[in-house]
């Protein structure tokens, strides 16, 4: 079981001007079992959102609170965040030059669990996940994103997602920079961990298209560092109809 709750979370940021409030009161609550996707227009605060959760220093948390299954969040430091169940999704990945992905999932299965996986099954367990996201057994041996590709780099995270079994995954922009072949490989790949038993799964996107390959619970319209609107995936629909216009006047006036 998992449950995320978000409370009347302040997050700001440092500027040249001195601190700016990028985060302005964002309530939300995702429990066992739900999807929720954010959309929003460019600069309201959703990668904030994603990056705050899991514990950026560049962010810098003013109120509210965040709690996984009742435990403070905000005072776990970032592998302490990890361990405790929270994935984290980098719209950018980094590059780890001379960290094979062999080495690096290892490593991180070894520090979320507290002990390391036996060596045979492990590498079985991964050889599966690169195969069901279509990247082939090679590709262990390859430096972290280096030299990836944008298809190979979104793959290479949700075989993470699959490897490290988080209870919530935070996905920023996951479908950014894929083309249509490598969008539904991925979208397969967050639906198998959907699938599994208490898990939650936050996915901020621009666009609805890959709304049509994972179906969320709940939407929610992200403005000016809030959610203004939420709703079923109809809200989605009219999203893409209409754009954000009218939330912008509204959070203007």
């Amino acid at each position: 079981m998992s449950k995320l709750v978000i409370t009347d979370l302040h997050v700001t940021v440092d500027t040249e001007d001195g601190p700016k409030e990028i985060l302005k009161g964002v309530d939300l609550t995702i429990n066992d079992g739900e999807t929720h996707a954010i959309m929003g227009p460019n600069g309201s605060g959703k990668s904030t959102l994603a990056y705050s959760i899991a514990g950026h220093p560049k962010y810098t948390i003013t109120g509210g609170s965040v709690t996984l299954d009742g435990q403070d969040v905000l005072s776990l430091s970032v592998d302490e965040r990890a361990r405790a169940g929270l994935f984290l999704a980098m719209q950018y990945p980094v590059e780890v030059p001379g960290v094979s992905v062999a080495n690096f999932l290892r490593t991180a299965k070894t520090a979320i669990d507290g002990e390391a996986p036996k060596l045979r099954t492990w590498v079985k367990d991964v050889n599966g996940a690169l195969e069901r996201l279509n990247l082939d057994a090679t590709f262990s041996s390859r430096s972290v994103n280096e030299n990836f590709s944008g298809g190979e780099k979104k793959r290479h995270e949700i075989a993470q997602l699959e490897l490290l079994d988080p209870k919530v995954a935070v996905l920023d922009e996951t479908d950014s920079g894929l083309d249509i072949d490598a969008l539904k490989v991925v979208s397969e790949g967050v639906n198998r961990f959907r699938r599994r038993e208490g898990k939650g799964v936050l996915l901020i996107t621009h666009y609805t298209r890959i709304l049509r390959y994972i179906e969320p619970d709940h939407v929610h319209v992200f403005v000016d560092g809030k959610v203004a609107e939420s709703g079923g995936k109809e809200l989605a629909d009219e999203l893409e109809a209409n754009g954000y216009d009218k939330y912008l006047k509204a959070a203007t006036a």
